[in-house]
């Protein structure tokens, strides 16, 4: 019998690599970690591979690939192909590149894996479904966790169409027993201003917010139909980040970052709105895409956020 529940979104299967078509490479701009077994597998690899593989990683405490010009890993070659799966196959990658964009927590009981936004594929995938999520189970393990039990409680609330996308947020940060702190947009623009950035395309949707000015419900109008793409991104976001919560106290701030995002990313919508006369879902991907990349991928940008919200 297997001991452990294994926990996955309805669309977690669906993902594909869509290799040189995405416009973000994953092996550009990031500092790719190596993990143990790994590093000992890339330190006894023989050839032409081998010799490039010790040449290109910084053996520290922590080994990592050395990036090269424009920040691209050395094994990404000019069609954007990753030359380590090109010759030994995906077997052959290191533990990060392997499961990106994938996430894992790992619970009592229980594992619980899904797709980050921070992929544009994944994004697009989560974003443009328009049934509501269910998580699929495997095992057979009984796990008994509150932080859980609400977690799926929140996801039910914030599935029903009955009621607007606001109302539903509004119903969850009450079952948690919630606020989203109060701030002005120049004082949250402020905020996220002042975290480690690391692309400048999130630097100007900031700037927009703390200088403009958005039309939240002419946005409201213009949305009418594809309220669906928030439902999707506050149910990823408490998926996420709200059951790994070690106490009811974490679990309030985490539910308030979920509100708080969402409340974000819909405002930097309505701005793009304003300055473009138009927010297509492909702008939707990719503005979840900054958010993600930009906050759910630096530890501590996402540790100060939840700490705003205590």
């Amino acid at each position: 019998m297997n001991d452990m529940l294994h926990v996955f979104p309805d669309y977690y299967k669906e993902f594909k690599c869509i290799n040189r078509q995405c416009r973000h490479n994953c092996c550009i701009g990031w500092e790719i970690d190596i993990d143990e077994a790994t590093s000992e597998k890339y330190k006894s690899e023989g050839g032409q591979l081998g010799e490039r593989l010790r040449d290109n990683i910084e053996w520290g405490e922590n080994p990592h690939f050395i990036l090269g010009d424009g920040e691209r890993c050395p094994f990404l070659n000019c069609d954007n192909l990753c030359d380590i799966i090109c010759e030994k196959g995906e077997g052959m990658l290191c533990s990060i590149c392997a499961d990106h964009p994938r996430f894992r927590c790992e619970l009592p009981g229980r594992i619980e894996t899904g797709l980050g936004l921070c992929c544009e594929a994944a994004g697009a995938l989560i974003l443009a479904k328009k049934d509501p999520v269910t998580l699929e189970i495997t095992g057979e393990a009984e796990t008994d966790d509150e932080i859980v039990e609400l977690r799926d409680k929140i996801i039910s609330v914030l599935q029903n169409r009955e009621k607007s996308i606001d109302a539903r947020v509004e119903e969850m940060l009450s079952m948690c027993n919630s606020d989203v702190p109060e701030m002005t947009r120049e004082e949250i623009a402020d905020f996220f201003l002042s975290l480690e950035r690391l692309d400048e395309k999130w630097t100007e949707q900031l700037n927009y917010l703390k200088n403009g000015e958005a039309d939240m419900e002419g946005f409201a109008r213009y949305m009418k139909g594809r309220e669906t793409e928030y439902e999707q991104l506050l149910v990823y976001l408490i998926y996420r980040h709200f059951a790994n919560s070690p106490d009811e106290w974490e679990a309030s701030a985490r539910a308030a970052f979920a509100a708080f995002s969402y409340r974000l990313i819909c405002r930097l919508g309505a701005l793009h709105y304003v300055r473009c006369g138009s927010f297509s879902f492909e702008d939707q991907v990719e503005l979840c895409r900054l958010f993600s990349s930009e906050i759910e991928y630096s530890d501590e940008n996402l540790y100060e956020v939840i700490e705003l919200m205590y």
